[in-house]
């Protein structure tokens, strides 16, 4: 049970790199996003006009866009079919309002065309909800029974419930790059930006869409982890 090689090894090193290269991630978006807050576009749009307006030129009138508080906390929720923008983004009229504002409306997009990635997302959801809460939990305890048992079935149940997460969030990346390419598209199809303003728009929404890409990237890892540490165990007994 206790050879298990719980150390400073190869595996805890390589999760340490990934939760740095997230928080790298992170860093560069909320630095990306302010830079270009500082920049006004040119139309003279807000981030609420340009989501309003997509969504009518795209036929879409069953989607209300409202203003919720906090920074970055914009999404798209298909249930109730709300936009909700962020402060920083529903009356601002920066270029990096209008990528958040257009990128949210992407998904509204997504969702009124049935894109099979969002569908499938929206599918599991109530699954990763309820296993994102659980899978840790179970596997600690599991390894702990396993001490006494020699059995790590309930630490197996917990990796595995822990795969629907890393599922979820390699489904969200198709999801993610997606509506931001819809946003560019739509963005300059439709002249709410300059040429030049995509530019910086495509910055911001490609820096977003690595928080994404390191976190599934982390998610991996640490699901390799916990069935390695099962695996040993098992080998060790």
């Amino acid at each position: 049970m206790y050879g298990y090689g719980y150390g400073f090894n190869g595996w805890y090193l390589l999760v340490i790199l990934m939760a740095v290269l997230t928080m790298i991630a992170q860093g560069n978006v909320t630095s990306t996003f302010n830079k270009y807050a500082k920049v006004a576009n040119s139309r003279g749009y807000t981030g609420a006009d340009v989501a309003k307006m997509l969504l009518q030129q795209n036929g879409i009138y069953d989607v209300r866009v409202e203003q919720i508080g906090g920074s970055l906390t914009d999404h798209y929720d298909p249930v109730k079919k709300v936009i909700r923008l962020s402060q920083p983004v529903y009356g601002s009229r920066s270029i990096s309002a209008l990528g958040v504002a257009a990128h949210e409306t992407g998904h509204a997009v997504q969702h009124a065309k049935g894109y099979v990635p969002l569908t499938l997302r929206s599918a599991i959801f109530p699954v990763v909800s309820f296993s994102s809460k659980i899978a840790m939990p179970l596997f600690i305890i599991g390894l702990l029974l396993a001490a006494f048992i020699q059995s790590y079935t309930l630490a197996l149940v917990g990796a595995l419930l822990f795969g629907f997460v890393v599922l979820f969030q390699i489904i969200t990346l198709p999801v993610e790059f997606n509506a931001s390419a819809r946003a560019l598209k739509m963005l300059g199809d439709y002249n709410y930006l300059e040429q030049s303003e995509v530019k910086g728009a495509r910055k911001v929404l490609s820096a977003a869409a690595m928080t994404y890409v390191a976190a599934a990237a982390a998610s991996i890892v640490q699901l390799l982890r916990l069935l390695a540490i099962i695996g040993v165990g098992r080998r060790n007994d």
